[in-house]
């Protein structure tokens, strides 16, 4: 290795060292969707990522969703995906199949990927020792009407016992966003819903949101960062944020809202964002904070 290059391995973990000092530790729930779910390279750079944030101390655990994975099954047996507010509708062949792919499939994926790289994954869903506990969600038209979706839930509790487990036995729990009923019927929950919700029952440190995009733009397309729950809020009510990215920005900012220190939404597109948003002093997207 000639100098140059040594003193920017040098460089590097000098930048880090102080972030992972402050994280020792912490417990950072990330929410993995989205491009970094199908591009081989960007799955073996999370996967990495993961198992060196559990080597330096740092307590990472991971919700899945799998969207274009539950498509991709459903067209396969020839079942029209159906969605109504953005939710996917849920009767109870499409249920099957949910957990079919979320709590087989795709868990069970990222688990061994997470694996091969040296890290302890163990697969959960939420029905795992009633690690979610969930109820129908109901819309409502324009009129007022209820519009019943199936078997799509929001999230009444969370016990995070079997989580707090695994970590402080040395593992890493990787969640599919499966919830259980009182009846023990299941339940297709929003992955960032999830994920935010189980953030502030752990008490986490960090809240990371990957996604297909840089992070918030303001109305000129530049990316903004360390914004405060204020500025969030008058960012939405001045139309700066608005559409697809309202329900990520309001679940990022609920769990800032609540206690949890930092939400993070990054550009999973990017190889290694995991490590750049928490190691780095730059950053690869929007951090949201109290």
């Amino acid at each position: 290795m000639d100098n140059r290059k040594a003193n920017s391995v040098v460089d590097v973990l000098s930048e880090a060292l102080p972030y992972i000092q402050k994280l020792n530790g912490k417990t950072i729930v990330i929410k993995y969707g989205g491009n970094a779910m199908t591009d081989e390279k960007l799955k073996l750079g999370f996967a990495r990522d993961i198992v060196l944030l559990k080597q330096v101390g740092v307590n990472p655990v991971v919700v899945h969703g799998g969207g274009p994975q539950i498509a991709g099954l459903l067209d396969r047996v020839g079942k029209e995906s159906k969605f109504i507010q953005g939710m996917r509708v849920t009767d109870t062949e499409t249920m099957d199949i949910v957990e079919m792919v979320l709590g087989g499939l795709v868990n069970k994926s990222i688990v061994t990927m997470i694996n091969q790289q040296g890290g302890r994954a163990v697969g959960l869903t939420g029905k795992d020792g009633s690690l979610i506990r969930a109820s129908k969600m109901h819309l409502s038209s324009d009129n007022d009407e209820t519009i019943d979706i199936g078997h799509v839930g929001e999230v009444d509790t969370i016990d995070p016992s079997v989580v707090s487990m695994l970590d402080n036995d040395n593992f890493i729990p990787v969640i599919a966003p499966i919830g259980v009923g009182e009846n023990g019927e299941s339940y297709n929950i929003n992955a960032d819903l999830v994920a935010g919700k189980l953030a502030i029952v752990l008490g986490a440190e960090k809240l990371l949101l990957l996604t297909n995009t840089v992070g918030i733009l303001d109305k000129q397309e530049n990316l903004l960062t360390g914004l405060s729950t204020k500025e969030v809020d008058d960012y939405i009510a001045d139309g700066t944020i608005y559409g697809g990215m309202l329900p990520k920005v309001n679940c990022a900012l609920d769990a800032v809202k609540s206690g949890v220190k930092t939400s993070h939404i990054i550009d999973g597109r990017v190889e290694h964002a995991v490590l750049l948003e928490l190691l780095t002093d730059e950053g690869v997207g929007t951090l949201l904070k109290g």
